[in-house]
């Protein structure tokens, strides 16, 4: 095939895939459904508890950090799905990554929370990561591969999702103290 044959077949496939994910959303996880309103709950409520917890006086560290979570897990999350290795099968919207509620609000608050706590309370965050982690994919991805919200298979198990909670967990930490070190050397 040629460069630009390529490209057509590619446009084609891409015009397909949104047109089916467009009708399965509008289906079966749309405004309608109540897997919908499960989806916006994790979505929503995460924030408005962020919203009264948050350290004001390090903000700004501590979304830095969430925000870290949040990116890295969105990125590799899009990577398992496009191999169907973990997949989200009810999302918020067709044109947002069906996993949007789970790594821009629980997770990301989640360990944004875990985050601000260790590090206001003298805690160890690597071990307190370890307990979350396991929470959130021992717990978590269970409970949503059991009621039908995720699909994990092709020999990825919930074990993989712990070693990566934890290993985003670990470099947004690093990344976040690091700029911690840059700022206070400044000053």
């Amino acid at each position: 095939m040629s460069y630009q044959e390529y490209w057509e077949k590619l446009y084609d496939i891409y015009s397909d895939l949104t047109q089916v994910r467009n009708h399965y959303w509008a289906e079966y996880s749309s405004f309608g459904d109540w897997q919908f309103w499960v989806v916006m709950a994790l979505l929503v409520l995460p924030l408005i508890v962020l919203v009264f917890t948050v350290d004001r006086r390090r903000i700004f560290e501590v979304f830095f950090f969430g925000y870290t979570v949040h990116v890295l897990w969105t990125y590799i999350s899009d990577i398992l799905e496009y191999d169907l290795l973990f997949v989200h099968t009810y999302f918020v919207s067709p044109f947002f990554p069906s996993a949007i509620n789970m790594t821009a609000s629980l997770l990301a608050v989640g360990f944004l929370l875990l985050y601000q706590y260790c590090t206001n309370n003298g805690k160890n965050f690597y071990i307190w990561t370890l307990g979350l982690s396991a929470l959130f994919a021992f717990g978590a991805a269970s409970i949503e591969e059991m009621v039908g919200f995720a699909n994990i298979g092709r020999g990825f198990n919930q074990f993989y999702i712990f070693l990566i909670d934890v290993s985003v967990a670990y470099v947004a930490y690093w990344g976040t103290r690091f700029l911690v070190y840059v700022k206070n050397k400044a000053k």
